[in-house]
Protein backbone atom coordinates (compact mmCIF):
# COMPACT_ATOMS: atom_id res chain seq x y z
CA UNK A 1 0.00 0.00 0.00
CA UNK A 2 3.13 2.48 0.51
CA UNK A 3 4.72 1.33 -2.61
CA UNK A 4 1.45 2.05 -4.39
CA UNK A 5 0.97 5.66 -2.60
CA UNK A 6 4.36 6.69 -3.63
CA UNK A 7 3.82 5.56 -7.26
CA UNK A 8 0.65 7.76 -7.13
CA UNK A 9 2.07 10.46 -5.74
CA UNK A 10 4.95 10.90 -7.90
CA UNK A 11 2.57 10.13 -11.06
CA UNK A 12 0.34 12.84 -10.41
CA UNK A 13 3.23 15.53 -9.33
CA UNK A 14 5.27 14.35 -13.02
CA UNK A 15 1.21 14.61 -14.50
CA UNK A 16 0.65 18.32 -13.13
CA UNK A 17 4.02 19.50 -13.80
CA UNK A 18 4.14 18.85 -17.34
CA UNK A 19 0.41 19.46 -18.13
CA UNK A 20 0.96 23.16 -16.27
CA UNK A 21 4.07 23.63 -18.22
CA UNK A 22 2.40 22.44 -21.71
CA UNK A 23 -0.96 24.17 -20.92
CA UNK A 24 1.97 27.77 -20.05
CA UNK A 25 3.59 26.94 -23.31
CA UNK A 26 0.31 26.43 -25.46
CA UNK A 27 -1.51 29.41 -24.27
CA UNK A 28 1.57 31.45 -25.37
CA UNK A 29 1.79 30.25 -28.29
CA UNK A 30 -2.29 30.85 -29.69
CA UNK A 31 -1.79 33.98 -28.37
CA UNK A 32 -3.13 36.92 -26.53
CA UNK A 33 -6.81 36.64 -28.08
CA UNK A 34 -7.43 33.52 -25.52
CA UNK A 35 -7.20 36.28 -22.58
CA UNK A 36 -8.90 39.29 -24.04
CA UNK A 37 -11.81 39.76 -26.96
CA UNK A 38 -12.77 36.34 -26.60
CA UNK A 39 -15.66 35.37 -29.23
CA UNK A 40 -17.76 32.56 -28.57
CA UNK A 41 -15.38 30.03 -30.30
CA UNK A 42 -11.96 31.16 -28.52
CA UNK A 43 -14.05 31.06 -25.30
CA UNK A 44 -15.11 27.43 -24.80
CA UNK A 45 -11.59 26.05 -26.78
CA UNK A 46 -10.02 28.43 -23.95
CA UNK A 47 -12.46 25.86 -21.39
CA UNK A 48 -11.90 22.60 -23.29
CA UNK A 49 -8.26 23.23 -23.02
CA UNK A 50 -7.77 23.85 -19.44
CA UNK A 51 -10.56 20.73 -18.90
CA UNK A 52 -8.29 18.64 -21.04
CA UNK A 53 -5.23 19.65 -18.99
CA UNK A 54 -7.37 19.30 -16.05
CA UNK A 55 -8.43 15.84 -16.73
CA UNK A 56 -4.20 15.01 -17.53
CA UNK A 57 -3.08 16.12 -14.38
CA UNK A 58 -6.05 14.68 -12.20
CA UNK A 59 -7.53 11.38 -13.71
CA UNK A 60 -5.16 8.35 -12.88
CA UNK A 61 -7.47 6.42 -15.62
CA UNK A 62 -6.35 8.64 -18.16
CA UNK A 63 -3.32 7.46 -20.36
CA UNK A 64 -0.95 10.62 -19.80
CA UNK A 65 0.20 10.26 -23.48
CA UNK A 66 -3.34 9.84 -24.92
CA UNK A 67 -4.27 13.03 -22.94
CA UNK A 68 -1.01 15.22 -23.94
CA UNK A 69 -1.76 14.32 -27.53
CA UNK A 70 -5.12 15.62 -27.20
CA UNK A 71 -4.58 18.87 -25.50
CA UNK A 72 -1.74 19.96 -28.23
CA UNK A 73 -3.99 18.66 -31.34
CA UNK A 74 -6.99 20.36 -29.63
CA UNK A 75 -4.56 23.66 -29.41
CA UNK A 76 -3.34 22.83 -33.10
CA UNK A 77 -6.44 22.94 -34.11
CA UNK A 78 -7.56 26.16 -32.58
CA UNK A 79 -4.82 27.95 -34.02
CA UNK A 80 -5.15 26.51 -37.63
CA UNK A 81 -8.85 27.72 -36.97
CA UNK A 82 -7.82 31.32 -35.85
CA UNK A 83 -4.59 31.31 -38.86
CA UNK A 84 -7.60 30.14 -41.33
CA UNK A 85 -10.16 33.47 -40.32
CA UNK A 86 -6.90 35.48 -40.03
CA UNK A 87 -6.57 34.91 -43.93
CA UNK A 88 -10.50 34.42 -45.01
CA UNK A 89 -13.13 37.19 -44.49
CA UNK A 90 -15.92 34.47 -45.48
CA UNK A 91 -14.35 31.69 -42.70
CA UNK A 92 -13.47 34.28 -40.22
CA UNK A 93 -17.60 35.39 -40.17
CA UNK A 94 -18.22 31.27 -40.67
CA UNK A 95 -16.20 30.93 -37.09
CA UNK A 96 -16.48 34.35 -35.11
CA UNK A 97 -20.23 35.91 -37.01
CA UNK A 98 -20.05 39.13 -37.74
CA UNK A 99 -21.02 42.59 -36.04
CA UNK A 100 -24.54 43.05 -35.69
CA UNK A 101 -26.16 46.57 -36.20
CA UNK A 102 -28.67 46.97 -33.42
CA UNK A 103 -29.68 50.57 -33.21
CA UNK A 104 -29.16 53.41 -36.44
CA UNK A 105 -30.25 56.51 -36.20
CA UNK A 106 -31.70 56.47 -32.74
CA UNK A 107 -34.47 53.41 -34.05
CA UNK A 108 -34.49 50.02 -32.98
CA UNK A 109 -33.26 47.14 -35.45
CA UNK A 110 -36.01 44.37 -34.24
CA UNK A 111 -34.78 42.24 -37.10
CA UNK A 112 -31.25 42.26 -35.84
CA UNK A 113 -32.05 41.75 -31.95
CA UNK A 114 -34.00 38.45 -33.24
CA UNK A 115 -31.23 37.51 -35.32
CA UNK A 116 -28.68 38.04 -32.22
CA UNK A 117 -30.92 36.80 -29.98
CA UNK A 118 -30.65 39.81 -28.11
CA UNK A 119 -33.45 40.93 -25.55
CA UNK A 120 -34.43 44.56 -25.05
CA UNK A 121 -33.47 44.47 -21.22
CA UNK A 122 -30.35 43.24 -21.82
CA UNK A 123 -29.88 46.31 -24.35
CA UNK A 124 -30.74 48.82 -22.31
CA UNK A 125 -28.35 47.70 -19.14
CA UNK A 126 -25.30 47.70 -21.93
CA UNK A 127 -26.56 50.97 -22.90
CA UNK A 128 -26.72 52.08 -19.37
CA UNK A 129 -23.54 50.77 -18.85
CA UNK A 130 -21.70 53.26 -21.06
CA UNK A 131 -24.49 56.39 -19.31
CA UNK A 132 -26.43 56.52 -22.04
CA UNK A 133 -30.53 55.76 -20.66
CA UNK A 134 -32.13 56.64 -23.70
CA UNK A 135 -32.26 55.09 -27.51
CA UNK A 136 -32.81 58.37 -29.09
CA UNK A 137 -29.53 59.51 -27.82
CA UNK A 138 -27.40 56.66 -30.24
CA UNK A 139 -26.68 57.48 -33.99
CA UNK A 140 -25.10 53.19 -34.07
CA UNK A 141 -25.30 50.65 -31.72
CA UNK A 142 -23.59 47.49 -32.89
CA UNK A 143 -23.42 44.07 -31.19
CA UNK A 144 -19.81 42.78 -31.48
CA UNK A 145 -18.73 39.19 -31.84
CA UNK A 146 -17.45 39.21 -28.33
CA UNK A 147 -20.87 40.03 -27.05
CA UNK A 148 -19.75 44.16 -26.26
CA UNK A 149 -21.88 46.38 -27.55
CA UNK A 150 -19.90 49.23 -29.21
CA UNK A 151 -22.10 52.83 -29.38
CA UNK A 152 -21.80 55.48 -31.77
CA UNK A 153 -23.51 58.73 -30.27
CA UNK A 154 -25.52 61.70 -31.84
CA UNK A 155 -22.72 64.30 -32.42
CA UNK A 156 -24.48 66.82 -30.70
CA UNK A 157 -24.50 65.00 -27.83
CA UNK A 158 -20.99 63.51 -27.82
CA UNK A 159 -18.06 65.34 -25.47
CA UNK A 160 -17.20 68.28 -27.09
CA UNK A 161 -12.94 68.42 -27.19
CA UNK A 162 -10.62 71.75 -27.69
CA UNK A 163 -11.24 71.56 -31.51
CA UNK A 164 -15.42 70.86 -31.31
CA UNK A 165 -15.65 74.28 -28.85
CA UNK A 166 -16.18 76.52 -32.37
CA UNK A 167 -17.16 73.87 -34.70
CA UNK A 168 -21.15 73.98 -35.61
CA UNK A 169 -23.26 70.31 -35.50
CA UNK A 170 -23.60 68.43 -38.74
CA UNK A 171 -25.15 64.88 -38.61
CA UNK A 172 -21.96 62.49 -39.98
CA UNK A 173 -22.45 61.35 -43.40
CA UNK A 174 -20.63 57.59 -42.87
CA UNK A 175 -20.32 55.08 -40.21
CA UNK A 176 -16.84 54.23 -39.92
CA UNK A 177 -16.74 51.37 -41.62
CA UNK A 178 -13.84 48.40 -43.07
CA UNK A 179 -13.27 49.21 -46.70
CA UNK A 180 -10.35 47.39 -47.33
CA UNK A 181 -8.79 44.46 -45.27
CA UNK A 182 -5.47 42.61 -45.94
CA UNK A 183 -5.12 43.93 -49.61
CA UNK A 184 -9.04 43.28 -50.49
CA UNK A 185 -11.99 45.55 -51.01
CA UNK A 186 -14.64 44.50 -48.30
CA UNK A 187 -17.12 44.53 -51.37
CA UNK A 188 -19.88 43.77 -48.81
CA UNK A 189 -19.25 46.88 -46.86
CA UNK A 190 -19.12 49.25 -50.17
CA UNK A 191 -22.51 48.18 -51.45
CA UNK A 192 -24.05 48.83 -47.87
CA UNK A 193 -22.37 52.59 -48.30
CA UNK A 194 -23.21 52.54 -52.19
CA UNK A 195 -19.99 53.32 -52.63
CA UNK A 196 -18.09 51.57 -55.76
CA UNK A 197 -14.12 50.62 -55.99
CA UNK A 198 -13.69 53.41 -58.72
CA UNK A 199 -14.46 55.13 -55.55
CA UNK A 200 -11.75 53.83 -53.08
CA UNK A 201 -8.77 54.14 -55.91
CA UNK A 202 -9.31 57.78 -56.37
CA UNK A 203 -9.57 58.16 -52.53
CA UNK A 204 -6.30 55.82 -52.16
CA UNK A 205 -4.50 57.45 -55.50
CA UNK A 206 -4.86 60.91 -53.70
CA UNK A 207 -2.91 59.58 -50.67
CA UNK A 208 -0.17 58.26 -53.33
CA UNK A 209 -1.47 54.72 -53.25
CA UNK A 210 -1.87 52.82 -56.39
CA UNK A 211 -2.94 49.56 -55.39
CA UNK A 212 -5.36 47.87 -53.72
CA UNK A 213 -2.64 45.11 -52.18
CA UNK A 214 -0.47 47.94 -50.77
CA UNK A 215 -2.77 48.05 -48.52
CA UNK A 216 -3.60 46.61 -44.80
CA UNK A 217 -6.19 48.38 -43.66
CA UNK A 218 -8.61 51.31 -44.49
CA UNK A 219 -11.94 52.75 -42.85
CA UNK A 220 -14.27 55.71 -44.08
CA UNK A 221 -14.73 58.23 -41.84
CA UNK A 222 -17.64 60.10 -40.94
CA UNK A 223 -17.20 62.89 -43.03
CA UNK A 224 -16.17 60.53 -45.83
CA UNK A 225 -12.33 60.95 -46.16
CA UNK A 226 -10.37 57.05 -45.55
CA UNK A 227 -7.98 56.64 -42.89
CA UNK A 228 -5.38 53.94 -44.72
CA UNK A 229 -2.92 51.80 -42.78
CA UNK A 230 -0.57 50.83 -45.15
CA UNK A 231 1.70 47.21 -45.11
CA UNK A 232 4.98 48.64 -45.47
CA UNK A 233 3.88 50.70 -41.58
CA UNK A 234 5.53 47.30 -40.16
CA UNK A 235 4.15 48.63 -36.93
Amino acid sequence: MKDLFEIDFWEMIIRTTVSFAALLLLARILGKKQLSQLTFFHYITGITIGSIAAEIASQTETPFVNGLISLIWWSVLTWLMSYLALKSPKLRILFDDEPTIVIKDGELSVKSLKSARLHLDDLMMMLREQSIFSIQDVHYAVLETNGELSVFKKVELQEATKQDVKVPTTLPVYMPTEIISDGKVVQKNLTELDLTEEWVMKKLRKQGVESVQDVFYAQIQTNGSLYISLRKNGI
